[in-house]
């Protein structure tokens, strides 16, 4: 079975995206965006777009709106632009005020006039893909489909997606939507990998401490559901920028991944990403950096994990483990 849900929707054919959480400046409401913002995005866009990255990740509470603005301001300056990219963006999320405490909301009064501002600040009439940011305890499906469908008929989204949900909170979902679930977003990385401790746990005592769903990539590979990996380069520990409290396992493998950078004559960064998307699931990565070499220096990921064996895979995996394999 051949995982290409995107492509095969006639959506992507990007293997990797851009994560656009650090354009616009601060998170501060008081403070504007200003036009050396808007060209640290013109540039990272056009880093992005010399790789072959044609998706771009957004959220509205990425620098509380400033992140879209300041896109918006990259698509108005570059106005055939909009119809080469894909752009996803999430709602879901509000921001404490001061008062309120930061929560979810995914009912209809709250997901409609959310969808209105991204568009207004990306200055474009269509997202092609709407993602729920974190599940919402309180969701009601029905009360979703609802919205989804108005913003499909209207031809604001073109298609929905969710981030860090379960097997049993996308069927629960799904079973009231008429369109399919495209994407769940995802933390994965070589640092975060208890995404496959959780596979090769099973019938372990080690299973017990791991946090992250059981079947869910099984699950999404069945489904189809483009699996996307927010925080891939693990803020940089394996590749040049170490944790000032970096645990002996994080050491020993941004060592290893040099080291088969060195030979395999590529970046680490590469080296990274190709890790991830070595696993048959097809996992897309969401590069969060928007500095233009680290973005260039992700190019060769795509070739690097066609290149990638399976020992190499491994060795990397037991090294970030920090222990050998059960």
């Amino acid at each position: 079975m051949k995982i290409m849900p995107l492509e095969h929707r006639g959506i992507s054919d990007s293997r990797l995206a851009l994560g656009c959480m650090g354009l616009g400046g601060s998170w501060n409401r008081a403070d504007d965006y200003t036009a050396e913002h808007v060209r640290q995005a013109e540039e990272a866009v056009e880093a992005a777009l010399s790789i072959g990255i044609t998706m771009y990740d957004h959220a509205d509470i990425y620098t509380v709106g400033k992140a879209e603005a300041v896109f918006g301001q990259v698509l108005k300056n570059q106005p055939k632009l909009r119809e080469q990219i894909v752009i996803q963006s999430k709602v879901g999320i509000q921001l404490s005020d001061g008062t309120l405490p930061a929560r979810f909301n995914f009912s209809k009064k709250h997901i409609l006039p959310s969808v209105d501002g991204i568009l207004e600040r990306l200055g474009t009439e269509y997202l092609d893909i709407l993602l729920l940011h974190r599940p919402d305890p309180l969701m009601e499906p029905d009360e979703i489909a609802e919205a989804f469908t108005k913003l499909k008929l209207s031809g604001k989204v073109r298609n929905f997606g969710v981030s860090n949900m379960s097997p049993g909170q996308i069927r629960f979902l799904q079973r009231s939507l008429p369109d399919p679930i495209v994407v769940n977003q995802l933390e994965m990385s070589l640092l975060r990998h208890d995404w496959v401790d959780q596979g090769i746990h099973v019938n372990q005592k080690a299973g017990l401490k791991d946090n992250f769903p059981e079947g869910l990539m099984e699950f999404m590979q069945m489904e189809n559901i483009q699996i996307q990996a927010w925080g891939p380069l693990a803020q940089g520990r394996f590749s040049g920028r170490p944790a000032e409290k970096a645990s002996e396992a994080e050491i020993n493998t941004a060592a290893l991944v040099n080291q088969i950078a060195n030979e395999n004559e590529t970046t680490p960064e590469a080296i990274v990403l190709a890790w991830l998307m070595k696993h048959p699931a097809r996992i897309q990565p969401v590069i969060g950096t928007v500095n233009p070499a680290r973005i260039i220096a992700c190019q060769d990921a795509v070739r690097q994990s066609e290149l990638m064996t399976r020992e190499q895979w491994y060795t990397l995996l037991v090294s970030a483990r920090g222990a050998n394999m059960p």
